[in-house]
């Protein structure tokens, strides 16, 4: 297996993208299972903090072009004749999800970014919350020189993570930008010596680590529906909209719709009434009272992430 999965002791996972031959650019069995591996993680209740990197001399490098297009064209046309959503555990959004394009993971991920980082490894950059490279790592948004189109979230992700500027150098001149250039302009949060790459991304997951697992949890993802607050909107919008117009479609009962618009209205919450919701479920929470508890005893908290 090309992508590996090891827990250390201490709440941290290291995902490591194995394919040197292809400067770690996926097929659809490899897409598959880095999917795999962030389901699990994202399942795992002692499973804290993601760090994620590569084998060589890339990070990762997105979709092996070469075998990923003929078989994930096949898969399209074998789901669609046979009306499922996955086969043998192949799914059309393996891909997506792989690069941690829009689904909920809200526990922290670090990026140990080891070398090339393009294509898909520029996606999934955006999905990490703390990203450190060595100097030789180099990063690009490249599809504007082939024609194509970064589909897998960068357009969307990146002008919202860094100054529009650059973030329209990276999209629009499609450069390779150098890791102390990607620093300077808000991507990374550090750039360390090759041999040090693992030990700082190691740090920085032990710095989270330390702290209550579910308040670090929540505190991402508020600041990740804050930021992405349209797309919870354009969600909930959409569906209440089906369901009105199936409700048009039966008959139209008034009832059935003020229900429709109730439920809406209960779902529809600003980025600062979310944060209160969030602020509120964690304060009944066991680790809650566990650190103040700590503290007052002048001992180190004991986290049961409850």
């Amino acid at each position: 297996m090309a992508i590996h999965y090891e827990q250390d002791g201490e709440h941290a996972v290291l995902i490591t993208i194995d394919r040197p031959e292809t400067r770690n650019a996926c097929d659809m069995e490899h897409f598959k299972s880095l999917r795999e591996a962030w389901e699990r993680f994202a399942a795992d209740d002692q499973a804290w903090v993601a760090i994620v990197t590569g084998v060589g001399e890339a990070f990762f490098s997105g979709a092996d072009l070469k075998t990923y297009v003929p078989e994930i064209t096949k898969l399209q046309a074998e789901i669609a004749a046979s009306g499922l959503t996955e086969l043998n555990g192949y799914r059309l959004d393996d891909g997506v999800r792989a690069v941690l394009r829009n689904w909920p993971l809200y526990k922290p991920v670090v990026a140990a970014v080891n070398g090339f980082c393009t294509a898909g490894g520029m996606e999934m950059l955006g999905g990490c919350d703390i990203r450190v490279a060595c100097p030789e790592a180099k990063f690009a948004v490249m599809e504007p020189k082939r024609g194509l189109f970064a589909g897998g979230g960068t357009t969307v992700r990146l002008p919202r993570q860094v100054p529009w500027a650059q973030a329209m150098e990276f999209l629009l001149c499609a450069d390779l930008i150098p890791a102390e250039r990607a620093l300077e302009m808000g991507l990374l949060n550090a750039v360390v010596p090759r041999e040090e790459l693992l030990d700082a991304a190691r740090e920085y997951a032990h710095r989270m680590i330390v702290n209550a697992p579910l308040a670090v949890q929540a505190t991402k993802q508020s600041a990740l529906q804050g930021l992405y607050f349209d797309e919870d909107l354009t969600r909930n919008l959409r569906r209440a909209v089906r369901a009105l117009r199936q409700t048009v479609a039966d008959g139209a009962d008034p009832a059935a719709a003020a229900e429709i618009l109730e439920g809406l209205a209960d779902e529809l919450r600003t980025p600062f009434e979310q944060e209160s919701k969030l602020s509120s479920v964690i304060f009944r929470t066991d680790d809650a009272k566990e650190g103040p508890r700590a503290f007052a005893e002048k001992r180190p908290p004991v986290w049961r992430s409850r």
